[in-house]
């Protein structure tokens, strides 16, 4: 009787030990203005709301990402589209960009050094410049490719140097590059200290919209045998992202939404000033992917020769995250009805 009722007792302890570790969630994040939706989610509950353990994950960029959501070492990651992407599921990982977690408008910037902006002040005026990307193979590969596309130009015709946003500015002030495709706020901060000049927005040059750079991507697998957890991680990642569209538009938690990035990024305090006036990237509210972007983005890939494989767009992205989302937090309506600012609605 006494084996009988230890046995009993270890088994009720590991199924509580199972059940705990069933809402045990593991999501990669990446040191952007995009995470501040992680950052408001984990701030005020959402996560604990919602029953859920969430541990995370500091990776550099999403092509990092792919082998640990693949591998189920991680069960979501934050990321930008990219090429290593498009690879993975070509290749049949068990991966899928589940909800959006950005798109336009994105106010990235084309900034041009001082000195040549009288030299290059037309997209035309790009070919055979140096221009400086965050990162090879990323959604600014397809942004810079799109731009030069609209003068007849190709990627190849450009010379790249692949420099991390931070220190860009560096590389602007002593002459190493002549562009920088540059992201919130670093293109703000470079020409308001004078070392680049403002040339053009990409939101202007890219078709189709809205377009989509940011996504969760996650595990297939991990989705198939946690379906009410992964739709109730998406569902507090989506309260998160909407609290970061009411501070998009200057409502009462844009104070707050600041302060949680600066104090979980390493950032200059220079760039809060910039980032209290200027706006980042916008987001679905309900996280939904334009699959005509998405489809677009796979064949500039295709084309520039960056992949070898078309997809379908339902092996790319998932429309069940996103839709219920929608069904379960309804209409979203801005705060702050004097914004004018388009996107994040």
């Amino acid at each position: 009787m006494r084996r009988l009722i230890a046995g009993l007792s270890l088994l009720a302890t590991f199924c509580a030990y199972a059940r705990a570790a069933d809402n045990d969630v593991t999501l990669a994040v990446i040191s952007s203005t995009q995470s501040m939706a992680t950052y408001l989610a984990t701030e005020r509950g959402y996560f604990r709301d919602a029953g859920l353990n969430v541990t995370f994950e500091e990776i550099a960029t999403s092509a990092n990402a792919m082998a640990m959501v693949a591998t189920n070492k991680v069960q979501v990651a934050e990321g930008g589209f990219a090429v290593s992407y498009f690879n993975a599921v070509a290749q049949g990982l068990p991966i899928i960009m589940a909800l959006e977690r950005g798109s336009t408008p994105i106010f990235h910037s084309l900034v041009v050094r001082p000195d040549l902006k009288d030299k290059i002040r037309t997209v035309a005026d790009l070919k055979g410049r140096s221009i400086a990307l965050g990162a090879p193979a990323t959604i600014l590969t397809y942004e810079i490719g799109k731009v030069l596309e609209s003068a007849g130009l190709r990627f190849s015709d450009i010379e790249v140097k692949y420099i991390p946003f931070e220190s860009t500015a560096a590389a602007m002030a002593n002459g190493s590059i002549d562009v920088a495709l540059a992201v919130p706020p670093y293109g703000a901060l470079m020409v308001e200290q004078g070392i680049g000049s403002f040339l053009l927005d990409p939101d202007d040059y890219v078709r189709p919209t809205p377009y989509g750079t940011n996504a969760y991507f996650a595990n297939t697998d991990w989705l198939r045998d946690r379906p009410e957890i992964a739709k109730k991680l998406f569902v507090a990642l989506a309260r998160g992202a909407r609290d970061s569209c009411q501070a998009y538009h200057h409502g009462a938690i844009r104070k707050l939404a600041l302060d949680l990035l600066m104090k979980n990024q390493s950032r200059p305090e220079s760039a809060r000033a910039i980032l209290e006036r200027v706006p980042w990237q916008a987001r679905d509210i309900n996280g939904r992917f334009n699959p005509e972007s998405v489809l677009d983005i796979q064949d500039w890939f295709l084309k520039e020769g960056f992949i070898k494989t078309k997809l379908p767009v339902g092996r790319l992205v998932s429309t069940e995250y996103s839709d219920h989302v929608a069904k379960e937090l309804g209409s979203f309506e801005v705060e702050n009805r004097a914004s004018t600012l388009k996107g994040c609605r």
